[in-house]
């Protein structure tokens, strides 16, 4: 699955799914719509339902962005999955706290953690 797009970078590890984010700053609407159809994509060509979302590029993101990965949360919880963030650097691990989305998003230190985290749900 070593796929590149535009905003997502994926490739597959023990069957798992790991896309690593691009950009930078993930504020633009368009930039946030056509990420949500990358990650739509990844979702719909996983043989897994479980993916883990690599942040460590990411250093600025939007409420609209916040909207998007409760979205995809939700579509990889329908078939079962899940989603866990790593490198979530702390002004962003702020945001999650501040709006409560670390009780509803997965969040680990490093893609290792953030992968043995979902192995132990599925």
């Amino acid at each position: 699955m070593a796929d590149q797009c535009q905003h997502v970078q994926t490739s597959l590890e023990d069957g798992y799914a790991i896309v690593r984010l691009r950009d930078r700053h993930i504020l633009d609407e368009l930039v946030i719509r056509s990420l949500g159809e990358e990650l739509d994509a990844v979702v719909a060509e996983a043989s897994s339902p479980h993916i883990v979302l690599d942040f460590s590029q990411v250093e600025h993101l939007s409420s609209s962005a916040l909207g998007m990965l409760i979205t995809l949360n939700s579509r990889l919880q329908d078939r079962s999955g899940g989603l866990c963030l790593a490198h979530v650097n702390e002004t962003i691990g702020e945001v999650f706290r501040i709006t409560r989305l670390d009780r509803v998003l997965k969040i680990e230190p490093d893609v290792a953690s953030a992968r043995a985290a979902l192995l132990g749900e599925g």
